[in-house]
């Protein structure tokens, strides 16, 4: 038996299942595709994560472009984070090219162009279905872990989100969260003190300065009403078929802290709300990040610790995640030794120190006879792909370079009167767009504040306040008195203050216990 022969032989064997799978494309050995020995992924292991890297332009989109198209023929929902603004091309049919046609003949498959129902979402004001959250559905240990708060400042947001919880005030955007933060320097913070214990007017400034970075990250377009139900991310079509939810954010790339909090917290908010699955034939919802640099980029550690805890427990929900990068580098160590599904497309080595990068990249692959892995690594070409994957028994299968499949929609953006037309027909979209503003702490406050402001204007209390002035001032004529010194004058004047509701002004203390 020849090389080739015992090669094709071993792909037969371990890319066969017993259970569905996805078509990747077609085993290639010394340049050459072996037609009929057909590279598949069960459905069974694609909740155990993956990665899809390369340099740019080798075709990573495509490949997660093919690897949607198949997940939602099988009837599982995708939700693609869409970086780069191409794959709203899966709403269309491919229109076709001989290209794809010679490239199936030399696979062994058939190209069937098809349409895909798609979702666009969106979590800014682009054209989409939006994705939103309230700041007490956040809540304060995932926003303080956003904002990086260190614990003192932690402590006292966990502290506002309580006084607004006990007086009944909901947080449900930036907006609510900064006139609680403004309340609490001033009219409130007697309130809150006595209750909750001393807060630091620097610590709310800090917390207050840096709610207004991520806004100029565009982060006040994200919360608020109303919130996305992520059991719309499990939907299918009426045949059947898995709907691919589709995230444009192509105006994320400059707000890389907003993409990476955005992506803890709907992770989070998924692992808290679907049910436990375990392993079954099928995964309940897969999600694609392309450009998955920009999550870990900016990240805290206190984000990307809570990155590597969501990303080892989600998997027993049913979902799988694939990360989309242009090396495998990019994702950190304790992530990427959970990816065991690996779409591993061409590397281009300027340096030595890219020299140095492959080399690593080749030793994260099983051993193979067949391929010099460093040499084949920069010599595949646009398409083509070192591929492993988890068979059934969550076993690496073998290094096979891989002639990738064609996308059956199309490899292009899809213009606007198409989009417009698809968010029409959407059955969520009317729902999730409209504005909403109901009554929250940032009204309550602002009427709070307007009926102190009348209530200091009303004639009685004006002429009360003048009374209470004589009397302080006859008073502080009087020889005993003024012998009392000027404590108990202050300390009778703020009792009689107090008694008629209207608060004086009282001198701050410099000192806190933070």
């Amino acid at each position: 038996m020849s090389s080739a022969e015992e090669f094709a032989s071993l792909i037969g064997e371990s890319y066969t299942f017993k259970g569905p799978s996805l078509t990747i494309g077609g085993a290639m050995l010394e340049g050459e595709t072996l037609t009929g020995s057909i590279i598949r992924a069960p459905l069974k292991t694609m909740n155990r994560h993956g990665l899809i890297a390369g340099a740019t332009g080798t075709g990573k989109t495509k490949t997660l472009q093919v690897m949607a198209e198949g997940l939602a023929d099988a009837g599982v929902p995708v939700l693609l984070m869409d970086i780069k603004g191409d794959l709203s091309g899966l709403g269309q049919p491919s229109p076709g090219h001989p290209k794809i046609d010679e490239r199936h003949t030399a696979i062994g498959t058939e190209h069937v162009p098809s349409a895909y129902t798609i979702e666009p979402l969106t979590i800014s004001r682009d054209k989409g279905v939006r994705m939103r959250a309230t700041v007490s559905e956040f809540g304060p240990v995932l926003l303080g872990k956003m904002l990086e708060l260190n614990d003192t400042q932690s402590g006292i947001l966990s502290m506002i989100f309580k006084y607004c919880d006990d007086k009944k005030m909901p947080l449900l955007d930036l907006k609510d969260l900064k006139k609680v933060l403004q309340h609490v320097m001033a009219d409130g913070k007697e309130d809150i003190e006595k209750e909750y214990g001393r807060i630091s007017t620097a610590s709310i400034g800090t917390i207050n300065r840096k709610i207004i970075e991520l806004e100029q990250q565009g982060a006040e377009e994200f919360f608020g009403e109303k919130s996305f139900d992520t059991a719309d991310l499990l939907r299918q079509d009426e045949e059947g078929r898995g709907i691919i939810s589709i995230l444009r954010l192509t105006d994320i790339q400059d707000k890389p802290k907003m993409f990476s909090t955005f992506m803890l917290c709907l992770l989070a908010e998924i692992y808290s709300t679907f049910p436990e699955q375990g392993d079954q034939d099928r995964p309940k919802l897969v999600i694609f990040i392309d450009e998955a640099h920009l999550i870990f980029k900016e990240a805290s550690s206190a984000l990307l610790s809570q990155l590597d805890a969501i990303v080892k427990l989600i998997r027993s929900k049913g979902v799988g995640l694939y990360f989309c990068t242009q090396v495998p580098s990019d994702i950190p160590e304790n992530i990427l030794s959970q990816l065991g599904f690996r779409v591993q497309h061409a590397l281009r080595a300027f340096t030595a120190k890219d020299r140095k990068k492959i080399k690593l990249v080749a030793e994260n692959f099983p051993p193979t006879d067949y391929y010099d892995v460093d040499q084949q690594l920069t010599s595949l070409g646009i398409g083509e792909a070192l591929v492993t994957v988890l068979n059934e028994k969550g076993i690496p299968t073998p290094l096979a370079a891989t002639m990738m499949v064609a996308p059956r929609s199309r490899m292009d953006v899809l213009t606007a009167k198409e989009l417009n037309s698809i968010l029409d027909a959407s059955e969520i979209a009317e729902e999730y767009n409209e504005e909403i503003d109901r009554e929250s702490a940032y009204e309550l406050l602002q009427e709070k504040l307007v009926v102190a402001e009348k209530k200091s204007a009303d004639p009685e209390v004006i002429k009360k306040r003048q009374e209470e002035d004589s009397l302080i001032e006859e008073l502080s004529k009087n020889t005993m008195v003024r012998q009392l010194g000027r404590t108990l004058v202050r300390e009778l004047s703020r009792g009689l203050l107090g008694a008629l509701g209207v608060k004086p002004q009282r001198k701050r203390r410099s000192s806190s216990i933070w």
